[in-house]
């Protein structure tokens, strides 16, 4: 909580086109008051400095901590820009780390604070600047001029001066930039492919693909394609760039886009997985309907292997994303995510058959990370006793805005109000399920010992499905060492990360070279002139 500041060092540049103050800002933090007595403070001091140019319209704040400097190491950076497409939005950016290097034992504890405060100031800070809007507007202050230098006197000529030859009359500066049409998004354009979006929401998806336009090499995704990755990380643009940039480094990696097209599944797939595409819901998205109950999951895996399944998974997924363009033109209205339907009739224990839970899992991480917000709702129909095992060790491995578009219903609950007819119609329910419409669905079934293969037999005739990133376990105080090696042709470079965790502080230092990266965590003060300041300049 801010108590109080006090200005420390202020300026002022020529005509006021720049306003640097500094101040020095008392914060309570809401720790335990035993913490407070060991460390022997009640308040904590942080320095801020805010830097307002308004010839460029700038706002940069940074704050840093005063008290324990010697022991935490507080920084942070915010900064509040023109958007380049759109000179009426403001661009928000925000950085900060926090290094704990000793805090008298309390290391995690003190993390977790931090944390903590750093959330809930940036609820806090948005209220504040909701309540100085509304200030303003209430005292009729709806308009701030923009700031413009002083314009000196100029001798009019006593001559008329002839315009320049092909000069238009009525020019404006729009005539004479010239625009780009990928500079921005037509209205008719989001309305019919991509869907209601807010201001700050385009804003978002216009820089995602300025920055893939920046940094990928190859054909760029659709903005359906991108919109996905931005809603699955909460409209935050870095975390789906970098996201995205790891699905296109994924999919030329595997090659999935040719999956459709030039991988066909085996028969034994289409005798006896019990899945497959079914109209649409009423929505007029795709419908998918899994017969999870009557598939014989160990079978398949010894079978075919665990790299054909994943491989007939992923084409299902190109096939929706197919299915979702098809049908946005086919009802005229933006559709990008998919139904999916899961009986369970039939599951029992041998479905929780251990490497086939694992395959699962990997499926689920797979799809959650390179076919983010494709499900747009999944109904789980008669649902045994043995499901809440089966999903207890599932649902961690599903992001929360996934699990909350699950329905689950126990056994023929989904008859009833508010079951399977809310979302199908009752024209497409499949026979199997109370309905009168005929599904060609394989009833899967046993698969025959018979067919059953090596494992190493399985291993030699099919390379796995890769992941560019690799992933280990390392206990806290122990070194460690990464070697990656990059083959390309007969060159090969070599790059050597060494690791190493200190067991009396609660932060890791990973040095590649001489760069050092921390957790990244605070929060900074805003005082109310601060806010005011900010407000003003978001009017101008």
């Amino acid at each position: 909580m801010f108590v109080s500041s006090e200005v420390i060092r202020e300026e002022e540049g020529p005509h006021g086109a720049t306003h640097t103050i500094e101040r020095r800002c008392t914060v309570d933090v809401d720790a335990p008051r035993l913490l407070k007595r060991i460390a022997g403070v009640d308040y904590l001091y942080f320095i801020q400095k805010n830097s307002l140019d308004r010839r460029h319209r700038t706002l940069h704040i940074e704050a840093y901590n005063e008290t324990f400097s010697s022991r935490v190491i507080v920084q942070e950076h915010c900064s509040y820009t023109v958007h380049p497409e759109n000179e009426e939005w403001t661009c928000f950016e925000q950085s900060a780390s926090l290094d704990i290097k000793s805090f008298f034992g309390f290391e995690s504890t003190a993390e977790k604070i931090a944390m903590k405060q750093y959330a809930a100031s940036i609820n806090k800070g948005k209220e504040i600047i909701e309540y100085y809007l509304k200030e303003l507007a209430d005292e009729g202050v709806t308009h701030v001029p923009r700031w413009a230098p002083p314009q000196a006197p100029i001798s009019m000529p006593t001559c008329p001066i002839a315009p320049p030859a092909g000069h238009k009359e009525n020019a404006t500066l729009s005539d004479a930039l010239p625009t780009s049409p990928d500079d921005k998004l037509d209205a008719d354009y989001i309305k019919r492919y991509l869907g209601e979006l807010t201001p700050l929401q385009e804003s978002c998806l216009i820089r995602l693909r300025q920055l893939l336009q920046d940094t990928h090499k190859g054909k760029m995704p659709k903005e359906q394609h991108m919109l996905r990755f931005l809603r699955s990380r909460d409209f935050g643009v870095e975390k789906a760039h970098e996201a995205l940039c790891h699905t296109l480094a994924w999919r030329r990696h595997n090659h999935t886009h040719l999956l459709p097209h030039a991988w066909q599944s085996p028969p034994l797939l289409h005798n006896y997985y019990s899945g497959g595409w079914h109209h649409h819901d009423n929505d007029g998205r795709p419908l998918y309907i899994l017969r999870l109950g009557q598939m014989d999951t160990k079978g398949l895996l010894r079978a075919l292997g665990e790299e054909t399944l994943l491989r007939h998974v992923l084409s299902i997924n190109e096939e929706g994303l197919r299915r979702c363009e098809e049908n946005t033109n086919v009802f005229g209205k933006p559709i990008s995510c998919w139904m999916c339907v899961v009986d369970l009739e039939g599951l029992s224990m041998r479905h929780l058959w251990r490497p086939g839970v694992r395959a699962l899992l990997r499926f689920i991480e797979l799809v959650e990370a390179h076919y983010p917000e494709t499900l747009g709702r999944l109904l789980i129909l008669r649902a045994p006793r043995v499901f809440p095992v089966l999903w207890t060790l599932v649902s961690p491995f599903i992001a929360d805005n996934t699990r909350r578009k699950f329905l689950i219903y126990a056994g023929n609950d989904y008859q009833g109000a508010g079951g399977l007819q809310q979302y199908i119609s009752p024209d497409i329910i499949p026979d199997f399920l109370g309905g009168q419409c005929t599904c060609d669905i394989p009833e899967g079934g046993l698969v025959p010992k018979c067919v059953y293969r090596m494992a190493e037999e399985l291993e030699t005739e099919e390379a796995p499905m890769c992941s560019i990133y690799k992933s280990a376990s390392v206990h806290k105080g122990a070194p460690h060492e990464v070697h990656t090696h990059t083959h390309s042709h007969t060159n090969t470079s070599h790059t050597h990360t060494h690791t190493h965790s200190h067991t009396n502080t609660s932060h890791t230092h990973t040095h590649s070279h001489t760069n050092t990266s921390h957790t990244s965590a605070h929060s900074h003060a805003l005082g109310c002139k601060d806010t005011y300041e900010y407000v003003m300049f978001m009017c101008t």
